[in-house]
């Protein structure tokens, strides 16, 4: 406790008013001196008497408690600093400064630590948080430890120094050296075997002498899906674009890879990836529809709701078993260009759907074998059957035989079912993920068949499949043994999955990963890898996972339920040390399950931590010039140089080359206070009486 005395006003009158009253006196003084009134000193003495008695001045006594100045120290605990000892280093300059501060009677510590889950380095945030509450008036400054690499440090640090000064100890050794590769702008999506652009950059120092190439020219190793693709040299330090090709619909993982340096921080940011999907540019879709009927419309609707699909229907209006009536000049029908379609340009189309039954007549046998041969150089074939024409021959009985599922009986079954998916389809990818909830609702036709050695999903009532898949050498073939799917489209009865059921089938007949009934997923988890296996078979082959050390791991497949199994591998990270960062499991994963594979990319849980590793004090010196503190490196070794503390003054330097100082700041709490009036109103108010007095009788002489 001290004792202070200190001047103060206690207005008898509203601080308004006396401003006026002010205001007013001076006005009429300043047109009296105006007038040559000759008592202008003694009427200003009077007015001055007259405002001090007003502001009723008081001799204030007080008995002061000094209140402790309030100091921050944050320590950073964000994944780059466990690197390099730095962890252990940060520790000591830590302790060290608690024990000095916490010896100090005149300072209040508040200390604070960044979220070491955290995606990137947040010692900003930290500092505002451990500072939230406290006084403006009686902060003293604050030390931030950390390696440089910080992520939420403000634009304008101006506002940061009513903080005080903010000193920074930055821990790292000097000249580290890093190299990583960055993808600086990726694509969602590449159209197939179209050139794919990405953006990337790699930085960090090339060692002299490598020969047959510019020291700062560097190869970099690209692979998707695992598959390796020619090496491409980029410039270290320039933004380099790089050009490759996409061969698989759906999802790719493009891997990208530099060579490590000797000695660097981590391999860990040598690696980059990027998930690009692949698309077709434009799906070519050729629909016939053998004859006119109430689902040919939702077939075209269908087709054409999707912008990706350049879509070519014909329909046969006129079967040539059906006499003409009209000569050549006076049809409007166009004719059907069979020899375009099916000879030249059938290659083109990824897709070709023969709707409701097609006459022999109409479509020749010549034609039918190049459909067939189509179908087995990779094309895909969709079959809605229909009832066949009167004294026609099924298209089961023609060249197509060889690659269409099962064998048409020939027998139509005219009346209302429910169809409903076979064992096979229940975990078929085409079929499995259906909606069944409302129920379905029914067809009313559909033709018998021999199902053969093609895979049934979807059977009616008394087992004749509606739904066949099967695969004819390089290409697929789906059946529908039904006309009347179209009835879903419509709501009939409730209706059904019409467009899913359309759509999943024509994805598998055009190959889409997703949908192929034998898929391996594998993904990355910070401790392990995790696969997942789609099949139909009931004993899939062992799993193995080949890793970027190469080694080679097993593991057993758990069922989960019918055809989805999984497995998991733990991952080595190649150091006993659990507080190293040192993790040499970084990098790309093979998958395999016989002849299945996969891959996955295990790259650090936070990135943003691994974009530099390097430490550095210019990231921290804006913050420090704008608050008047320093920046310091105390190295790495363990034993940190940590500058000496000292107490300095509201003004001048806050710190040296070998020493930081919190600033003074004087604040108090008033435990007791007496108060003197100096110019009781009474006294006052009788002075001014006294003194106007005189004046009148100088302005009476």
């Amino acid at each position: 406790m001290f004792q202070a005395s200190r001047l103060a006003f206690d207005p008898l009158v509203p601080w308004l008013a006396l401003w006026g009253l002010g205001t007013l006196a001076v006005v009429l003084w300043i047109f009296y001196c105006v007038c040559r009134g000759r008592a202008w000193l003694t009427r200003a003495l009077a007015m001055t008497v007259v405002m001090l008695a007003l502001l009723n001045p008081l001799w204030v006594n007080e008995q002061r408690e000094p209140l402790k100045d309030i100091v921050a120290v944050v320590l950073d605990r964000s994944e780059s600093m466990t690197f390099r000892g730095r962890t252990n280093t940060a520790q000591a300059a830590f302790n060290k400064l608690k024990a000095e501060i916490e010896a100090d009677d005149s300072l209040e510590l508040r200390v604070a630590e960044t979220d070491p889950d955290a995606d990137q380095s947040d010692v900003y945030s930290a500092l505002q948080s451990a500072l939230s509450d406290a006084p403006r008036e009686r902060l003293g400054g604050a030390i931030l430890i950390t390696d440089g690499q910080v992520h939420d440090l403000p634009s304008d640090p101006k506002p940061a120094a009513q903080l005080g000064p903010i000193h920074s100890l930055i821990v790292g050794g000097k000249n580290e050296i890093d190299r990583r590769i960055e993808i600086v702008q990726a694509p969602s999506f590449g159209i197939i075997d179209k050139d794919v652009e990405m953006q990337i950059k790699v930085t960090g120092q090339e060692p002299a002498g490598r020969r047959g190439q510019p020291e700062n020219v560097l190869p970099v190793t690209l692979s998707i899906n695992g598959d390796a693709q020619p090496v491409q040299n980029v410039t270290i330090g320039e933004q380099t674009t790089i050009k490759f090709k996409l061969k698989r619909r759906g999802e790719n993982l493009v891997v990208l890879q530099v060579p490590g340096i000797e000695g660097e921080l981590t391999l860990a940011n040598n690696i980059a990836s990027a998930q690009i999907s692949g698309v077709q540019d434009r799906l070519r879709v050729l629909l016939v529809t053998g004859q006119p009927y109430a689902g040919e419309r939702v077939w075209r609707d269908l087709l054409k709701s999707d912008p990706s699909v350049d879509l070519i229907h014909f329909t046969i209006l006129r079967p040539p078993s059906k006499p003409q009536a009209a000569s050549d000049d006076e049809l409007a029908l166009i004719e059907f260009p069979k020899r375009t379609l099916f000879r030249d340009r059938l290659k083109e189309f990824d897709l070709v759907i023969f709707d409701h039954e097609l006459s022999a007549q109409v479509l020749e046998d010549v034609f039918l074998e190049a459909v067939a041969r189509y179908v087995e150089q990779g094309g895909a074939l969709l079959i809605a059957a229909g009832p066949p024409y009167e004294g026609s021959t099924p298209l089961y009985n023609t060249p197509l035989t060889g690659v269409l599922p099962g064998r048409e009986t020939g027998e139509v079954v005219d009346k209302e079912f429910v169809p409903q998916l076979t064992e096979l389809g229940k975990r078929h990818s085409v079929t499995q993920n259906l909606p069944t909830d409302p129920a379905w609702g029914p067809w009313r036709r559909y033709m018998k068949l021999n199902e053969g050695n093609a895979e049934a999903l979807m059977k009616a009532p008394d087992g004749s499949p509606v739904l066949l898949l099967k695969r004819v050498e390089e290409g697929r073939v789906a059946s529908i043994m039904s006309d009347q799917i179209w009835l879903w489209a419509r709501g009939y009865k409730g209706g059904g999955p019409y467009a899913e059921l359309i759509r999943r089938t024509a994805h598998w007949l055009m190959k889409e990963p997703e949908l192929e009934e034998e898929y391996l997923e594998l993904d990355s988890t910070p401790q392990e890898m995790k696969a997942h296996l789609r099949t139909l078979s009931d004993n899939p082959p062992e799993f193995a996972l080949a890793g970027p050390n190469g080694k080679t791991a097993n593991a057993s497949w758990v069922k989960a339920k019918p055809g989805d199994y999984s497995a998991v591998v733990p991952v080595d990270r190649g150091t006993n040390d659990p507080n190293s960062k040192e993790d040499r499991s970084y990098g790309l994963y093979v998958a395999s399950s016989g002849k299945l594979k996969a891959v996955a990319v295990r790259g650090p849980a936070h990135p943003r931590e691994f974009a530099d590793l390097r430490a550095t004090e210019d990231v921290m010196k804006p913050l420090a010039d704008a608050t008047g503190g320093r920046v310091y490196s105390i190295g790495d070794s363990g034993t940190p140089n940590v500058p000496g503390m000292r107490r300095v003054g509201d003004r001048g330097p806050a710190g040296g080359g070998d020493w930081l100082g919190f600033r003074k700041r004087g604040a108090y709490a008033v435990r007791a206070t007496e108060s003197t009036v100096l110019l009781p109103g009474v006294v006052g108010m009788l002075l001014a009486v006294g003194i106007m007095m005189f004046a009148w009788r100088r302005e009476g002489r």
